[in-house]
């Protein structure tokens, strides 16, 4: 069963910065499209960002162009999401996962979801 950790949220006023990171349990993430995702309490999941495991494609969310950037460095077996001129409407819990990734969106792969990350927006 694959497994993500992801980690790197906290509390950062409007404008700040934060760089979520998402390991791996028991396998490498360049073998997989990654996604990360963010929900609110009481909505669905929203798709964020993707970044393609070999066709250098990447997806971000209107919402989040421009100011979000995902990288990945196979090395560490880690996925970034680097965050900046974050609003509060960013707060959210933060999830990666296995993902189906092209240039216009995401979708997770799989029904569950790891513990997630906070990320709360405010002054």
């Amino acid at each position: 069963q694959l497994q993500f950790v992801e980690s790197g949220g906290g509390l950062v006023q409007p404008g700040g910065s934060l760089r979520l990171s998402c390991a791996a349990s028991g396998f490498t993430l360049d073998a997989s499209n990654i996604g990360w995702f963010r929900q609110v309490p009481g909505k669905e999941h929203e798709g964020v960002s993707c970044i393609h495991r070999s066709l250098g494609i990447t997806y971000y969310a209107d919402s989040v162009k421009g100011r979000f950037t995902i990288s990945r460095d196979n090395a560490k077996n880690t996925v970034y999401l680097q965050m900046n001129s974050l609003k509060p409407e960013d707060t959210a819990v933060y999830y990666c996962a296995a993902a189906h990734c092209w240039s216009g969106g995401t979708s997770k792969k799989g029904n569950s979801w790891g513990q997630g990350t906070q990320v709360t927006v405010s002054s």
